[in-house]
């Protein structure tokens, strides 16, 4: 019988400590089995509900998986340039791939879609914990400014090295609700319902959310998200423990077979990850797949090993600093894998 390690629990406890409103959700699947745990500042408490969380960019992957269905029914390819589905774009002009799109080398600016003031904003607020950002989402994009942004950002035909971007996802997200007919926001909702059968997973903050909590303990509530901001697919996914370990499960043994396309490796991403598309592989082993996730005041970390059909997953309503939701998933992670080799 699986526990979870000493090391985790160390991480688990000096993650909770000072935060009174902390509920930290830390799951996992082994032997087809989910386990699922909360903990707060005075340790494990009882699994009297399931908790919702804003799951940041773990929605990408989500994004990128029904791109890879509709590659699947042949309803468009990865080399296909954004221009053939967004029309209004200039002529004669070079656009990129839904692969550098999906893989994070289209040269895209990573601050997009704010300015460079908007964005330093951020990572100031980040690191010295502004309020304004945690209540309010600093993200928005319509249909205007999204044609602006693409046509301002003169790019050559090239894969450019890895470079986070909200927006180059967003751009996929626009595409695949224009083939659906729906927009993207049906559009995804309606997959993961119905293709994914995740019943707790949707776009936007539902009234079962947990509020956001900042590093003073202020009620930061939710950000809000909406079917104009064209950013979604990027970012506004909500979820629980639950559904995210039945999702890497669906991974894990490739019942919808499409989602292959998505584990293999691309590129070379840092010195950590390779490349998948929407997916990190780990660099030393590209059998394990993950991806984390921040918003205002959430964190969120969803780990999987193909192979040793183990997964973890990290969800917590406060901003957790220096990826402390990595640290523990990753920790739990290779225990997990651990596990299999005794």
């Amino acid at each position: 019988m699986f526990e979870i390690s000493d090391e985790t629990v160390r991480l688990i406890n000096k993650t909770c400590r000072g935060k009174k409103n902390l509920k930290l959700t830390v799951g996992y699947l082994t032997d087809n089995q989910y386990v699922i745990k909360i903990y707060n500042e005075s340790g494990e408490i009882d699994l009297s509900k399931k908790y919702h969380y804003e799951i940041g960019s773990i929605t990408k992957t989500f994004t990128i998986s029904l791109l890879s269905k509709y590659i699947s029914e042949n309803k468009l390819t990865l080399n296909d340039s954004i221009r053939k589905y967004i029309k209004e774009l200039k002529e004669d002009t070079y656009y990129p791939t839904l692969l550098r799109l999906a893989t994070h080398s289209s040269g895209y600016s990573g601050s997009l879609p704010l300015n460079k003031r908007e964005y330093f904003k951020i990572i100031f607020n980040l690191i010295f914990g502004g309020s304004d950002l945690n209540k309010n989402n600093p993200l928005h994009m319509d249909f205007n400014k999204m044609k602006m942004l693409i046509e301002k950002s003169k790019l050559k035909e090239v894969d450019y090295s890895w470079k986070y971007s909200n927006f180059g996802i967003s751009l996929i997200g626009y595409v695949l609700g224009m083939i659906s007919g729906k927009g993207y926001w049906d559009t995804i909702n309606d997959f993961l319902l119905n293709e994914l059968g995740l019943k707790d997973t949707c776009l936007g903050a539902s009234n079962n959310n947990l509020h956001g909590y900042d590093r003073k303990n202020n009620d930061c509530g939710n950000w809000q998200w909406d079917k104009g901001n064209f950013i979604s697919p990027a970012g506004a996914v909500s979820s629980t423990a639950d559904d995210l370990l039945k999702y890497a499960k669906i991974n894990m043994d490739e019942d919808k077979p499409y989602l292959s396309f998505c584990h293999k490796k691309y590129a070379n991403g840092t010195k950590k990850f390779d490349r998948g598309l929407g997916w990190l592989l780990l660099k030393k082993n590209n059998n394990v797949i993950l991806h984390g996730g921040g918003t205002g005041c959430f964190s969120s970390f969803l780990g999987i090993d193909k192979e040793k059909k183990v997964a973890s997953v990290v969800l917590a309503n406060y901003r957790l600093s220096r990826n402390k939701d990595e640290h523990i998933g990753m920790s739990l992670l290779e225990s997990l894998q651990n596990s299999k080799d005794i």
